[in-house]
């Protein structure tokens, strides 16, 4: 079997999906700044809401205790909410062309489904069964998916004729994509045939199935440090675990009420909840861990930072991510572990004890390496 690389590039977009009226909103509202209308009836969200999400990192304070600087930036996520899809999606229900070219638009999903019973909060298929919800909208992203399938495999079997052994591969990929999607099994579940065009086919398709996701378990407050007794959650997790999906459960409506606190009284808050951090920050690492990326650090007066580059990613790439110019004239990197840069006291003291590498361009990058960068242009 050969891997397949979903992105040329560094993915930074999750998008927010679901049903209508799970949650999505209040979730997205709790992550961001931004605030969509949080309303009890579905399309209350028609646009897509974009979000810039912080990715929560104590290695930046931590360097901060040392270096004292300026400002700390954070490396950061865009979060978009997505309007909820419903049965027929597909076909343009619901406005269902609209949010499925949205779905397009993200580099992974994150699907949200509701396990908490409320009979105050209407539920669009009038029932609670957050696997049903999954398996509603995993069908609507399959059925869109194999529309682009069957295209494909038509110009295939027009370009077969002509002795061409890569759309001959292309016709028995699609030909068996398309059962499997048609019996609601996602893109990115189908084993890729052992071929090294194999990866490039199922690409440039850009099937919505084909990007990873994961699943938010959004859980009523009662919930929280017992979710055995929740049997939505159970159900969901099983599901999940089946497809080996990351799952996370939270309470949307208690995050919103977090978010919306002053920073200084959060940790009265989340103790009296039973939390040791809103649960959002496992949402988000979640997700920036589901993208495949790290982030490397240069801490200095002016500025701590996280640069975000993709898990095993060389140093040329790494440098690459402050400035083009870096890469280009790329020297060496200098390099130390962060916790030897917070335990010694900064850069001088790890310089002297050995503890600072000097790396050439072959050096994969660790997610927590500090580094600096020496180039010539």
């Amino acid at each position: 079997m050969i891997a397949r690389a979903h992105w040329n590039y560094m993915g930074l977009s999750i998008g927010i999906v679901g049903l209508p009226n799970v949650g999505k909103s209040t979730l997205f509202n709790a992550l961001s700044s931004a605030k969509a209308e949080a309303a009890n009836y579905p399309f209350c969200t028609i646009e897509p809401n974009v979000g810039v999400v912080m990715v929560p990192d104590p290695r930046l304070q931590a360097l901060d205790a040392v270096v004292h600087a300026a400002r700390i930036v954070p490396a950061t996520i865009d979060f978009v909410d997505i309007a909820g899809l419903v049965r027929g999606a597909h076909k343009g229900e619901g406005l269902g062309n609209q949010f499925l070219a949205h779905i397009r638009e993200v580099d992974a999903v994150m699907q949200v489904a509701r396990c908490f019973d409320d009979a105050n909060v209407v539920h669009v298929e009038n029932r609670v069964d957050p696997v049903a919800d999954i398996d509603t909208v995993t069908m609507e992203l399959c059925l869109k998916d194999l529309e682009t399938v069957n295209k494909r495999a038509d110009r295939a079997r027009k370009m077969i004729k002509s002795n061409n052994p890569v759309e001959k591969l292309a016709t028995e990929m699609c030909e068996a994509l398309a059962k499997h999607l048609d019996d609601g099994k996602p893109a990115r579940s189908y084993r890729l045939p052992d071929h090294a065009e194999a990866p490039v086919i199922m690409r440039e398709m850009h099937l919505l199935t084909d990007k990873p996701a994961f699943y938010i378990a959004n859980v009523d407050e009662g919930s929280l440090g017992k979710l055995a007794d929740n049997k939505h959650y159970q159900a969901l997790k099983r599901r999940a675990d089946s497809e080996g999906a990351p799952i996370v459960a939270i309470c949307a409506a208690l995050e919103a009420q977090i978010a919306e606190l002053d920073p200084a009284d959060r940790p009265e808050f989340l103790a009296s909840a039973g939390l040791t951090e809103p649960g959002l920050n496992t949402v988000v690492r979640t997700g920036f861990d589901l993208l495949g990326l790290i982030t490397f650090l240069t801490a200095g007066k002016t500025e701590i930072r996280a640069w975000t580059v993709k898990k095993g990613s060389k140093a040329p790439q790494a440098a690459a991510a402050i400035h083009t110019d870096f890469e280009k004239g790329f020297i060496k990197a200098e390099v130390i572990w962060w916790e030897d840069f917070v335990k010694l006291g900064g850069e001088a003291r790890a310089r002297e004890t050995g503890k600072m590498g000097i790396e050439g361009k072959e050096y994969v990058v660790r997610d927590g390496d500090v580094m600096h960068f020496k180039f010539n242009v």
